[in-house]
């Protein structure tokens, strides 16, 4: 009876721990030089101009490495590092005519919602803080796998990241006409995450 009674409790507490395992949240940072946060905006009304931001830092959280459904994502970056390939332009961008990096050096995104819409993509939303004005976007997530890193031998997941979002909404260059620069910028990103 003791015998029997000792196979349940290891059974009883083998569960436990692979319930406690399931539900520790597991972290990823983007690794930079593998990834690149980038948009993209009509210059005209017909010609695509992009850029990047060359600083960043992004985390997502999450309960589960294979099913992100409920991750957090975090996101930060510096509005200096902008990037167009064009000094001059970059110091426009830079100025207060449109991001004014000196009074706003930093924007955010944090998630409210991760949601799975189809096999290996997320509807996620949450609330983007720029240029003093904080509002939310909805962006679209594919995960598109996880593999190990043969160099550092960590786990790494990768996420294409789109979406879209007016910087009218955020007083960005507020006095170009959209017949100059178009109102609705295209966030593009291709993230590599490592398992911290």
């Amino acid at each position: 009876m003791k015998k029997q009674l000792s196979v349940y409790a290891a059974v009883a507490f083998a569960i436990v721990l692979l319930a406690f395992k399931s539900t520790t949240p597991s972290s990823w940072t983007a690794d930079t030089v593998h990834s690149r946060l980038g948009f993209t905006i009509k210059h005209l009304g017909i010609a695509d101009f992009s850029g990047r931001f060359d600083t960043y830092e992004v985390k997502i959280t999450a309960n589960d490495a294979t099913d992100f459904s409920d991750a957090v994502v975090e996101m930060s970056g510096d509005i200096a590092s902008i990037n167009t390939a064009n000094e001059t332009r970059n110091k426009h961008l830079k100025s207060a005519d449109f991001f004014d990096a000196d009074q706003f050096p930093k924007f955010t995104f944090k998630s409210t919602s991760f949601k799975k819409s189809a096999k290996n993509e997320y509807t996620v939303s949450g609330q983007l803080a720029m240029h003093g004005v904080t509002k939310e976007v909805t962006l679209k997530a594919i995960h598109v796998g996880n593999t190990t890193n043969p160099m550092s031998k960590k786990e790494t997941s990768v996420f294409k990241v789109t979406g879209t979002f007016k910087r009218s909404d955020f007083g960005i260059g507020a006095s170009f006409p959209e017949a100059m620069l178009s109102d609705l910028v295209a966030l593009n990103a291709d993230l590599e995450l490592a398992k911290d």
